[in-house]
């Protein structure tokens, strides 16, 4: 099985350059404007698209993305509704990345192979569900790389060699590693310290490792490029989105542009990573 995700990071190796993966609220903050969004992102340079799962109760998201899952859910988003909004993505992109990320409770409650079936036919590629620990792999992710999407773990500062083999086990795609010991967008990635990590978790796999939590400008991401195989940008693309709405959290004419354009000025920084290494 060969997924967009294997794709895609295959033709990066091929470019000598690192991944720029960018994480967005679906339905944040109308269905409509979070589709245009979605469509902006490759155009604007991301590489791989993650897609959050609006959920009321989540435990790795910071204010600002537990703030987008609200407006979300305030304006009628469900998971149903995520899964076509990806069908109406792949409409015109049949070739970028998409990962949907998120909690288990949205996806227990839709019915886990009904789940499954729909997301393949939307054309979702991969699955981060960040509450489902290796040993509940039954649940959802072995049946996941059944119906021929990829399921990516979460490893963190926390995650030791004694864990690592069970955490990588049933992982494809890609590995997202979580700088920072806390919440998105609570403090900034340390570069040199995901150097060491991306270092020691290459010892265990061969699958591209993506850095997250805690990058926000484009110095940041071209600093975390240049030591793991992709960089992983989510607070600061809402914050972006969240800073262009209206009084009442509305969109405005420049929701969609001021994404886009912080979008493009990340992945130079992540393209200009290929030339600092070089």
């Amino acid at each position: 099985m060969t997924t967009r995700i294997d794709t895609r990071f295959a033709e990066l190796k091929k470019a000598g350059r690192s991944a720029f993966v960018t994480y967005v609220m679906a339905g944040d903050p109308d269905l409509t404007t979070s589709l245009n969004i979605v469509k902006a992102l490759p155009k604007a340079g991301a590489d791989v698209i993650e897609l959050g799962i609006p959920f009321t109760d989540p435990m790795a998201d910071g204010p600002s993305i537990q703030a987008a899952g609200l407006r979300a859910l305030k304006n009628g988003m469900t998971l149903k509704k995520t899964l076509e909004l990806v069908r109406d993505f792949r409409k015109d992109d049949n070739v970028t990345p998409l990962v949907l990320m998120g909690y288990y409770n949205p996806i227990y409650i839709y019915g886990v192979d009904k789940f499954l079936a729909d997301a393949k036919t939307a054309g979702v590629d991969g699955l981060i569900i960040v509450d489902l620990p290796p040993e509940e792999d039954d649940e959802l992710c072995i049946p996941a790389l059944k119906a021929g999407l990829n399921f990516i773990r979460l490893a963190t500062p926390t995650t030791d060699d004694k864990r690592l083999p069970a955490v990588l086990a049933n992982t494809s795609g890609f590995v997202y590693y979580v700088s920072i010991a806390g919440i998105t967008g609570a403090a900034a990635a340390d570069a040199n310290a995901v150097g060491a990590a991306v270092a020691r978790i290459k010892r265990h796999t061969k699958l591209p490792i993506c850095v997250g939590f805690g990058i926000r400008t484009p110095e940041a991401a071209r600093a975390i490029a240049e030591k793991a195989d992709g960089s992983v940008v989510g607070t600061a693309l809402v914050d972006a989105l969240k800073n262009s709405l209206d009084a009442e959290g509305r969109a405005t004419a420049k929701t969609v542009n001021a994404v886009a354009e912080l979008t493009a000025a990340l992945a130079q920084g992540v393209k200009g990573a290929k030339q600092a290494a070089e």
